[in-house]
């Protein structure tokens, strides 16, 4: 199964409607897989296909998204950035996120038995490990 079609599955599921504006949207965050975009990029492009479209119903879908795990949302400076991550096999890693690029490379350990060790007395619930910095190509333009 393709991961539009799992994304597609997800929302059904869990009792959305596949509209023309949430396939739209999921296939143009699709073209940004593994970078991390500018909400305000999507609302601009959503709204330059559907004019008639509210920012509230833009940001609603990409909050609904993202409960439903098929984006990641993080804060870069004061902006809020998503990055399409429809990979339900895969879902526990950690980034390396190029702070001028967006690009997000995998990182393939988790720090968790080390912080686990730290705290043996808590019950860490979740956690969420990044290392931000510039990519090889960002470092050399």
């Amino acid at each position: 199964m393709s991961e539009m079609t799992t994304a597609l599955a997800v929302l059904k599921a869990n009792g959305f409607k596949i509209t023309k504006q949430r396939r739209e949207m999921l296939q143009y965050l699709a073209e940004y897989e593994n970078h991390y975009i500018p909400v305000t990029q999507i609302d601009e492009h959503m709204r330059s296909i559907f004019p008639g479209m509210s920012h509230n119903t833009i940001y609603r879908n990409i909050k609904d998204f993202e409960q439903l795990g098929l984006i990641e949302q993080q804060i870069h400076g004061e902006q809020a950035h998503v990055k399409y991550q429809c990979d339900f096999e895969h879902r526990h890693h950690h980034h390396f996120i190029c702070r001028q690029c967006g690009k997000v490379i995998e990182l393939k350990m988790c720090p968790l038995d080390f912080f686990s060790e730290q705290l043996p007395n808590c019950q860490i619930e979740g956690h969420r490990f990044e290392l931000y910095g510039l990519c090889d190509d960002c470092q050399t333009n």
